[in-house]
């Protein structure tokens, strides 16, 4: 036997609803799951996911999952990947999305931009070259 893929990774968020509407409607990916992890006013299991995409991305509290409040609003270490950097941006933006670096050619042959979602958590965008 061996690994055969990610299935999630996480993502630390103060505030679990408002994390799920910037996931889904800023950057448009889909909701997977979303359910209750324990009795009433306990957190949600939220996991969204680029469409067409196999690894999802679970939007967890500290308290949910036993600390960790000091990686709220830093690098993720997750990088995104999109066949058209420049586009992405554009429409990105024009949703409503932070970007810290537009897309900006690599000298590793990547295009390349940083956003952060709505706790400042940052993610790299790649993509092709332009032309």
């Amino acid at each position: 036997m061996a690994i055969s893929r990610v299935q999630t990774v996480g993502v630390y968020v103060r505030d679990q609803q408002a994390a799920l509407e910037f996931y889904r409607d800023k950057l448009g990916f889909e909701v997977r799951q979303d359910m209750p992890m324990g009795g009433p006013g306990s957190d949600r299991w939220i996991e969204v996911v680029p469409p067409g995409a196999e690894t999802g991305i679970v939007l967890s509290t500290p308290a949910s999952m036993g600390g960790f409040s000091e990686r709220i609003g830093t690098f993720s270490g997750y990088v995104l990947s999109t066949d058209d950097p420049q586009k992405t941006y554009e429409e990105l933006s024009g949703r409503g999305v932070h970007f810290n670096e537009p897309p900006t050619a690599q000298p590793w042959g990547m295009m390349q931009a940083i956003f952060v979602d709505q706790d400042g958590n940052e993610f790299v965008l790649v993509g092709p070259l332009a032309g």
